[in-house]
């Protein structure tokens, strides 16, 4: 689906430059000068003198057939983010681990407002065929991570989402505000979420949360399996003690008493 302006046209010199730089997305990696002025609501005049900055710098590269494609400066710029490679170079062996024992997809997530941003995932060869590209961006309420992230969202933002609208993804999708409402309190209460056919017919997602170093929800960590003959406390001790040794990793405490009392209620 093409982008389009979203709000009034761009005024501003750093609109334009946001909105040429917007008009890339996973299904359009290489754009023309045409597409860009169109994608953006750019005028082409003025979108040929921005993009010709734009590659000066190094944050496009212009190829030989005259189409623009992201630069290596912008991935540079982003690898700073700390909720992007800091937090990916401390996941990534615990995640490794967890795909190990499991051979299951594990994914990483962390909230952008009021969708989720995947920002590293493992898939299991013989696994189940996930949604999941790193990068792109999903709503909240129907994945396992979506489920945690929005639980421990701020109340403005939770409230937002329950508002709707709620695409239904599967005839399992929760898309009712108050059955939703009720499976977050779940969430927190448990310490942990369970996505059953929410996302895709054959799939269910088991997420837990991971905290920074005051407690607060960071991202969200979670493995996805086929939903026949899913064995949820299993999965669900395996994620969060991956999650735990995460948030453990960024300086946060590791003891989570919730998730302590659910797994010892199946060891007593």
């Amino acid at each position: 689906m093409d982008a389009v302006p979203t709000s009034s046209p761009a005024s501003s010199v750093t609109a334009k430059v946001l909105a040429l730089l917007g008009a890339f997305d996973r299904d359009h990696p290489v754009l023309s000068l045409a597409d860009l002025a169109r994608r953006s609501g750019v005028s082409t005049p003025t979108a040929h003198r921005r993009l010709a900055e734009l590659v000066a710098w190094g944050a496009l590269e212009r190829l030989p057939d005259g189409r623009y494609r992201v630069g290596l400066r912008l991935w540079e710029l982003a690898s700073l983010a700390p909720r992007g490679q800091r937090l990916r170079e401390a996941a990534l062996p615990y995640l490794e681990d967890l795909y190990v024992v499991t051979r299951e997809n594990v994914q990483l997530a962390v909230r952008e407002g009021a969708e989720l941003v995947f920002v590293e995932r493992i898939a299991g060869r013989f696994a189940v065929p996930v949604m999941t590209r790193v990068g792109s961006r999903f709503p909240l309420h129907a994945p396992g991570v979506g489920l945690v992230l929005l639980a421990h969202a701020p109340d403005d933002v939770r409230e937002a989402v329950l508002a709707g609208p709620l695409p239904r993804y599967t005839e399992h999708t929760v898309t009712d505000p108050a059955r939703l409402r009720l499976l977050l309190a779940d969430v927190r209460r448990r310490g942990f979420a369970v996505s059953d056919r929410m996302v895709t017919h054959n799939a269910l997602s088991v997420a837990a949360p991971v905290r920074d170093r005051a407690g607060e929800v960071l991202a969200a960590l979670s493995l996805v399996v086929l939903a026949e003959g899913a064995e949820v406390p299993a999965l669900a001790a395996a994620v969060r003690t991956a999650a735990r040794s995460v948030t453990r990793e960024l300086g946060g405490s590791a003891y989570d008493e919730v998730a302590v009392r659910f797994e010892s209620s199946f060891t007593e």
